[in-house]
């Protein structure tokens, strides 16, 4: 392409060859750092606005560039725009919102008008940002960091643009790109799991390949991007030295995973040996153990103690924003009933939990026996005895010589946590690596809680009020009594 004596040349590569032919409502692009992800998004604009069908000789389309913080989008989004569209095509005015305006004759005769806003919306409160604009389309730049609620609000947003009266738009949609998350992320859930119609999902090769799992990698020759990059290969195999293997899997092999900050809570914890390789059995005629954490994020965990002392992590439940009445009764009770038909139940959580809430006048574990869930509270609520309560069972053997603790694969939340989700946070200090006392809230410290209070009951026994054979939980044909 040539104007106004400004040169750009781009050769896709195979899969942002496939993601610029499709028509997709929605469409999603991962793969390695380096790998021409960011690239692709911004000439699919200018190859969409180039498409648009003209109206008095003039193609006109306006898009939403989306990052989820200010700085990354300055220096990272806007960078790549204008590293392919310079001042001398399309001159960016910083006052907000950042707005960048392309004008350019084409060869038949008609005039390519585009606008792109650049926006930072990072929180799910920030969608209001998007609800009076009027899009074409809207790409979310690194969506692994953008909330869902994002991508919810742009789909609303696009196809208003150019009004039906100027032919409105040719084509309209979403696209975007991103590292790999992990696989607890709404675009996994989406790419891998749900698929929506209209919606497509493309997804690079690794930039290296791996030798028997050796730790030695290697130049992948499907590989993308490697002729863009000044010291080809060697941009992402100088990388690997000094890292871990999860962050290669993500940022070098383009797969799936996880990479935290911070000091996990469990150095204990070995995935190979605490994590089953398949579902775990449920021993009939012995206890389940129930283990809750309370507030506007419950979490239940449920464990049985095998013949040979083997504590076992059978099954997780977490949620978001959901009373704990609900909780209980819509989303543990019929798993209790469908997973442990007839088996004994204990059950204990925090011991918060016996105090009344101000807006129901009524406590968690009272709410619990009223759905047929009797509840009793832990012995402490201090964190030093709870992990240790967890780090009991995790460090030694059992009777037939395996872990005596092991959790079951189906225990995503409870995994990711144990792998560095449930950490320590690092405190800002110069020139020294110190962490915070207390383990960070968030999404695995719950499940995390709950486990920990189950752990310290079978630790430490039942409370000398503990209910006697006829107030034990069991099913009958009449339900949960």
């Amino acid at each position: 392409m040539t104007a106004q004596k400004v040169d750009i040349a781009y050769n896709a590569e195979p899969t942002p060859a496939r993601f610029h032919a499709s028509e997709a409502f929605v469409r999603g692009i991962m793969g390695p750092i380096g790998s021409g992800k960011s690239v692709a998004c911004t000439l699919e604009m200018f190859s969409k606005a180039m498409q648009q069908e003209p109206f008095n000789g003039v193609r006109a389309s306006r898009w939403a560039a989306v990052r989820n913080t200010y700085p990354e989008l300055k220096s990272t989004t806007i960078k790549t725009f204008e590293d392919w569209f310079p001042a001398e095509i399309c001159k960016i005015n910083w006052a907000p919102p950042i707005t960048g305006r392309l004008k350019m004759p084409l060869p038949d005769g008609t005039r390519i008008e585009m606008e792109v806003l650049f926006l930072a919306l990072d929180q799910p409160k920030d969608v209001k940002k998007l609800l009076s604009l009027e899009l074409t389309g809207c790409w979310l730049n690194e969506v692994r960091e953008i909330p869902k609620q994002i991508l919810d609000g742009a789909t609303g947003r696009v196809a208003r643009y150019p009004a039906k009266r100027r032919g409105g738009p040719t084509w309209s949609g979403v696209i975007m790109d991103t590292n790999p998350p992990d696989d607890d992320h709404w675009y996994y859930r989406l790419a891998e799991e749900e698929k929506p119609d209209q919606w497509a999902f493309f997804q690079q090769p690794p930039a290296l390949l791996e030798i028997e799992d050796s730790g030695v990698y290697v130049p992948n020759p499907d590989a993308e991007n490697v002729i863009n990059q000044p010291i080809g290969y060697n941009y992402w195999l100088r990388q690997t030295g000094g890292k871990d293997k999860d962050w290669i899997e993500v940022y070098i092999m383009g797969r799936y995973g996880s990479i935290f900050d911070g000091k996990p809570v469990y150095s204990e914890f070995n995935d190979t040996i605490h994590v089953a390789k398949d579902e775990l059995e449920v021993y009939n005629g012995l206890p389940i153990y129930l283990g809750w954490d309370y507030g506007l994020t419950p979490a239940c965990v449920a464990g049985q103690l095998s013949p040979h002392g083997q504590l076992r992590i059978l099954k997780e439940w977490c949620t978001d924003d959901m009373a704990i009445r609900e909780f209980a009764r819509d989303i543990v009770k019929p798993d209790l009933t469908n997973l442990f038909p007839g088996m004994t139940i204990f059950s204990v959580g925090d011991p918060a939990g016996k105090t009344r809430s101000e807006t129901e006048q009524t406590s968690c574990m009272q709410i619990l026996a009223e759905e047929k869930i009797p509840t009793e509270e832990a012995d402490t609520n201090e964190p030093i005895a709870r992990t240790d309560a967890v780090r009991f069972y995790m460090k030694g053997m059992s009777r037939e010589g395996g872990p005596a603790f092991i959790i079951s694969p189906e225990c995503k939340t409870l995994r990711r946590g144990f792998n560095g989700g449930y950490k320590y946070e690092r405190v800002q200090i110069v020139g020294e690596e110190r962490f915070k006392e207390q383990p960070a809230k968030n999404k695995f410290s719950h499940p995390h809680d709950a486990l920990q209070y189950l752990c310290v009951r079978l630790r430490h026994g039942m409370k000398s009020s503990k209910p006697g054979p006829r107030q034990v939980k069991r099913r009958s044909a009449a339900g949960w009594t």
